[in-house]
């Protein structure tokens, strides 16, 4: 089965009170364009995120605002910061790595909350019951191209709000060569040898 694949770059999910305290209570978070999963944004606000050893500035945070602080970053970046946080799914934070988040009106010593996101395809309940996807099993997918292979350890995610699409870091489509023309995968099956 063939599904698109798209590539997450860096990026920060915020708290309603967190991004009052990184741009202040005045400011809203706003539009700059609309994302493939429905009501997902990229804003217009960006942070610093900063630890002992490095920062990264212009990292965009996206919306809408949750329930929970995330930042999300490749493993390159984590090289960078001199951190080492998990691969986990996205609302996984308890037990990540802290980061220092910092914005135009204050910054926030986070103690958890940076992951490296797992690969995952968003399903919605109609095609996981049409094709059997399991959100507790994981899948192979199959890349083309002249860096092809196959990613294992692909998660599901299964909401009526999704759009049938696969999300990977950009540590992960830089080493497939996956971009604007090379960003078909092929979901190839189960893998069962996942850990």
């Amino acid at each position: 089965m063939r599904i698109n694949i798209g590539v997450s770059n860096r990026h920060v999910h915020l708290t309603q009170d967190d991004f009052n305290l990184l741009f202040g209570d005045d400011q809203e978070l706003e539009v700059n364009r609309y994302l493939t999963q429905p009501g997902e944004f990229a804003s217009n606000s960006f942070v610093t995120l900063k630890t002992d050893k490095s920062s990264m500035e212009n990292v965009r945070v996206l919306g809408p605002l949750r329930s929970y602080t995330q930042i999300e970053i490749a493993k390159t970046d984590a090289y960078k910061l001199g951190i080492n946080p998990p691969v986990r799914e996205s609302g996984d934070i308890v037990g990540s790595e802290g980061i220092t988040i910092i914005g135009p009106k204050g910054q926030i010593e986070k103690t958890e909350g940076c992951i490296i996101a797992s690969r995952h395809i968003h399903v919605t309940s109609e095609d996981a019951k049409k094709h059997g996807f399991d959100e507790q099993k994981k899948y192979l997918v199959k890349i083309g191209g002249i860096k092809g292979g196959v990613m294992s350890n692909v998660s599901v995610k299964i909401s009526d709000n999704y759009t049938f699409e696969m999300h990977v870091d950009t540590d992960d489509a830089n080493a497939h060569f996956i971009g604007k023309n090379n960003n078909i995968g092929e979901i190839i099956g189960e893998d069962n040898e996942s850990i």
